[in-house]
């Protein structure tokens, strides 16, 4: 171990007595369970986001909450395009704004704190909306969707934001993967609910899978109280006593252990040499940080703010929500499945167990390597059920005895569905989990929870899209464009593909402070290859980390 002496520089973790070292692999303590156990628990938050999404699938295709909103004179068997595109986006309208706002109030008053706030505006959403059915139905549907959805803005940006800065690097990809877990998780529970409720000749058939969203909100808020905040976020407010009592309680050691010093020491030097390239500045300055450097300097802000506001696009753009949305009455306008509730918790239940598989394979063959299989495997699939269903699947059919439509090939449809159930394979194991793990690692700590706040908003701004499109585009009055849908999600699959094999980084195994560093040496295509030579406490110590005033920003 290196001992502190002094030198006419900014000060560096030894001038404070923190321990460090030149070992690139002793930067932090062995994974325990306790660490398992607190950053699993936070992963927790993804079921409430997972929930939320996925009740109204099937909310939508209930024939009493259609009486509700459309009312009974003439009676309807679906929600008009207009009020279905408002009900589903509606909710990531609410979480565009909430993950924007939930970045500043992160810096402000801490990771956890922010989620729990969340939590309670989650609430009281959770209670408009059950007054759906008395007075105006889709007022109230819709108001308690969009306060809803601010809340669970701020869970989705923040709890990744936390996740990423307190879980151990050599399983940080397998734990905040676990939120995409519990995201599909609360989809799976949502289904059951729906399929379970269905048949309620009363309004307990929606406002019972409405109310169990309180639930998730109440675990998470509760649990969070007894866990400590990210010991970044103490470091990037100085405050290094209460650092170093959370790094302990994660990493289940003595305070003064070496491995909690060596850790912290890498922490503070980073952010000492990311205040010089970042300097404080003003509110609307810290947010113009974000947007600063060049476009083709792999490591600039800039180029930071563009791959995590684009990866969670091209997540958006894989089409995956069109499934969990809208596979109700989708699959209910093709005349060819008689039990569509049935198919869409099928779907659900093949999202869930397929994520733990990147538990593994995101630490194994890293996130650049399953992005990019994932991508091809995707854009196959979607080709695959849009060329059945144009030729011989769900475009084609005929008329019933009951004046209904029926599909012609029964085998081809069973097909498509097949295929549909290998796209949310591909995409649960290696999209779903990946765009979450890398906004949370990308970013460096001056802006990264503006970033990550960002990059979650250009989720929610996509997923609002697609939501407010999607009714439109295959609905019988307007594109009704059926299965010929897949193409666009195919083609949109290929763009993500041909994306990730040029612009996504390999961040695999690295401490956040590392992905730094290995951003600003390398390109993605030779990201993988990089390895760090030594550790930012000892850099700053020797003076490695001086930048010059040119290359500030």
């Amino acid at each position: 171990m290196s001992s502190a002496h002094e030198k006419e520089t900014a000060p560096t973790a030894a001038h404070i007595g923190l321990a460090h070292t030149q070992d690139v692999e002793r930067i932090e303590a062995p994974v325990t369970w306790k660490a398992y156990l607190i950053c699993a628990f936070a992963s927790f938050g993804g079921i409430f986001f997972g929930y939320d999404s996925g009740y109204i699938n099937g909310v939508l295709g209930s024939q009493i909450f259609i009486d509700a909103v459309e009312g009974t004179s003439p009676v309807r068997d679906a929600l008009s395009e207009s009020h279905q595109s408002l009900v589903v986006s509606i909710l990531s309208c609410g979480t565009f704004f909430g993950a924007l706002i939930a970045g500043d109030l992160a810096d402000m008053i801490g990771r956890k704190w922010t989620v729990i706030l969340g939590c309670l505006i989650y609430l009281i959403g959770c209670v408009i909306q059950m007054i759906t059915g008395l007075g105006d139905a889709l007022g109230a549907i819709v108001a308690g969707r969009l306060i809803a959805g601010i809340g669970v803005g701020f869970e989705s940006a923040v709890v990744i934001l936390y996740m990423s800065e307190i879980c151990p690097r050599k399983v940080r990809g397998a734990l905040v993967a676990g939120y995409q877990f519990c995201i599909t998780i609360g989809l799976m529970l949502a289904s059951c609910v729906v399929y379970a409720t269905q048949d309620r000749p009363d309004t307990g058939a929606y406002r019972i899978p409405i109310a169990i969203q309180f639930i998730w909100a109440l675990i998470l808020a509760g649990g969070l109280m007894c866990l400590p905040d990210s010991p970044r976020y103490f470091v990037k407010k100085g405050n290094l006593a209460a650092a170093t009592s959370s790094l302990s309680r994660l990493r289940g050691q003595d305070p003064n252990s070496e491995y909690i010093q060596v850790e912290l020491a890498e922490i503070v030097a980073n952010e000492e040499y990311e205040r010089q390239l970042i300097p404080s500045t003003t509110w609307f300055g810290s947010w113009a940080n974000c947007f600063k450097g060049s476009l083709w300097k792999a490591n600039s802000n800039l180029r930071k703010t563009i791959l995590g506001t684009s990866l969670q696009m091209m997540q958006q753009w894989t089409g995956v929500n069109f499934i969990f949305y809208y596979s109700t009455p989708f699959l209910k306008s093709t005349g060819a499945i008689s039990n569509t509730f049935l198919i869409s918790m099928v779907f659900t239940i093949i999202n869930v167990f397929s994520t733990p598989i990147s538990f593994w394979t995101v630490e194994r063959f890293g996130r650049r390597t399953i992005l990019f299989w994932g991508a091809l495997g995707m854009l196959i699939c979607q080709f695959l059920v849009a060329i059945i269903g144009v030729t011989v699947g769900f475009n084609k059919t005929h008329m019933g005895p009951d004046g209904e439509s029926m599909a012609n090939n029964v085998s081809a449809v069973n097909a498509q569905i097949a295929f549909i159930a290998i796209f949310i394979f591909f995409f649960a194991s290696t999209w779903g989990p990946g765009a979450w793990i890398l906004i949370g690692e990308i970013f460096p700590l001056p802006i990264r929870s503006r970033g990550v706040g960002l990059s979650t908003a250009s989720n929610w701004l996509w997923n609002t899209i697609i939501a407010v499109i999607t009714p439109y585009m295959v609905g019988e009055q307007r594109g009704n464009l059926k299965s010929s849908v897949f193409f666009v999600w195919g083609g949109l699959c290929t763009c993500a593909f041909i994306y990730t094999y040029f612009l996504v980084p390999e961040t695999k195994g690295l401490s956040l402070e590392q992905v730094d560093k290995m951003m600003e040496e390398t390109t993605p295509r030779t990201s993988a290859k990089w390895k760090p030579r030594t550790t930012f406490a000892h850099a700053a110590e020797d003076g490695m980390l001086n930048v010059p005033a040119e290359k500030q920003v």
